[in-house]
């Protein structure tokens, strides 16, 4: 490997974000820089392209943009609203009962979105206002929704499980959609644990106990919207259809339920479909870029130097997975989950399966990393949309954000170093 072309692709990326350009083009840049070192320029600029081109080419991708639809659709269609009311009659009553509420919530709507920004926002915008009223502090809301939108991206359906299967060649996913849920629900328990622990020691109070009456009507009322995962995994997972026919039917049904809901109308839906366009230019830009990138480096040899050199350091899984889990840690901070998936799913996946860890473990390990970034800056987009719902400065949110952050490294080395919590009910499916 020459560390030249290693420098000026790493050197280059960090002087591209310090310089506030895009991280899209920010990646796709620091790729061009370094191929041109081996290639003219021409060749370099067309081989690029290609690389990009190709990339997008996939059946798999075409479920993102639909299921990205989906979530816009719920954002608006009255789920987060019906979702909220079914988690107040089931955890409102426990100490710290709305901040059960907010994470409950969180999990539920983001599983449903597969968007840890949407549950941010349509949790936030609902939940904040509540607790604070209710006398619990403003940056403690902030806080529990910024940490629990995340579990929508473990819990699935999720985009970012479609990437990384992508990004490993193939891994299924309807075993990585299985996994996903014993890990996502963890970290939802060990966050309502901290908010129950915060709310005993500042006495926050407690809602009142619903009727049987009362919880069966919010069931009801939101057992549509809960059927949609049913639809989604049930589906995929029995082999009726395909993640990407699934993506298209979860279109469908949420567009029905929206509209049965009277929460959007027909001059709704230029917007909504405007913003999916939005939002899907920026998420295949990024993968487009990432997959070049990626690229760049297989051919500069840079995964297989990386490879020697872990293994060179020791072959115990235990210490390989504690240096992995540290370096994801840190790209989080600093990186978006996307292209961190397709970047260093390539560089990681084949000294992980070395050292006998399943792809499946890994990539809910690897998305579990990335989640706690999501909640960090300088890159963490949750973490800004949840601090701009609340209308609240990160450096406020930073304090109670540290028990549950931490809490949340807790679970992923207890899902790192037990593995059946993350395989069991794929092998029970026959994955």
């Amino acid at each position: 490997m020459d560390y030249t072309q290693v420098l000026i692709l790493v050197i280059s990326f960090i002087v591209f974000l310090s310089l506030r350009v895009p991280i899209a083009y920010s990646i796709g840049l620091a790729a061009l820089f370094t191929l041109v070192v081996s290639l003219p320029l021409l060749p370099a600029l067309t081989t690029l392209a290609q690389r990009m081109a190709t990339s997008l080419d996939s059946f798999a991708l075409l479920a993102i943009p639909f299921f990205i639809l989906a979530g816009q659709i719920m954002n608006r269609g009255g789920i987060a609203t019906r979702l909220i009311d079914f988690a107040k009659a089931i955890v409102g009553p426990l100490p710290g009962g709305l901040a059960f509420v907010n994470i409950m919530a969180c999990m539920l709507f983001g599983a449903i979105s597969g968007s840890a920004v949407a549950a941010a926002s349509a949790i936030g915008g609902f939940m904040n206002p509540m607790m604070e009223k209710e006398g619990y502090d403003k940056s403690f809301s902030a806080a529990v929704n910024i940490t629990s939108a995340t579990t929508g991206l473990i819990i699935p359906p999720s985009n970012i499980l479609i990437i990384y299967s992508l990004a490993s060649g193939g891994v299924s996913i309807a075993a990585l959609f299985l996994a996903g849920y014993v890990p996502g629900i963890l970290i939802g328990l060990a966050l309502m644990m901290v908010a129950a622990i915060y709310a005993y020691i500042k006495k926050y109070p407690t809602e009142k106990s619903v009727g049987i009456k009362i919880f069966f009507k919010r069931f009801i009322a939101a057992l549509p919207s809960l059927l949609l995962l049913v639809i989604v995994i049930g589906g995929i997972v029995a082999g009726i259809f395909t993640a990407t026919e699934a993506s298209a039917i979860a279109v469908i049904y949420t567009f029905a339920l929206a509209f049965a809901y009277k929460e959007i109308t027909l001059n709704d839906v230029p917007s909504i479909l405007l913003e999916t366009v939005k939002t899907n230019a920026i998420v295949m830009l990024l993968i487009a870029t990432s997959v070049a990138m990626s690229w760049v480096m297989s051919y500069e040899s840079i995964p297989q130097e990386i490879s020697t050199g872990l293994l060179a350091i020791s072959d115990n899984p235990v210490v390989i997975l504690i240096i992995i889990n540290l370096i994801l840690l840190f790209v989080g901070v600093f990186m978006d989950m996307t292209p961190a998936v397709l970047i260093f799913t390539p560089i990681f996946l084949p000294i992980v399966t070395d050292i006998g860890i399943d792809p499946i473990h890994f990539g809910v390990i690897m998305i579990m990393n990335l989640c706690i970034g999501l909640c960090t800056p300088p890159v963490g987009s949750v973490l800004f949309v949840g601090c701009g719902v609340a209308n609240l400065s990160i450096q406020k949110v930073v304090r109670p954000l540290l028990p549950l952050f931490l809490i949340m490294i807790a679970v992923l080395i207890i899902i790192t170093y037990v593995p059946e919590l993350s395989l069991w009910l794929p092998r029970i499916f026959g994955f």
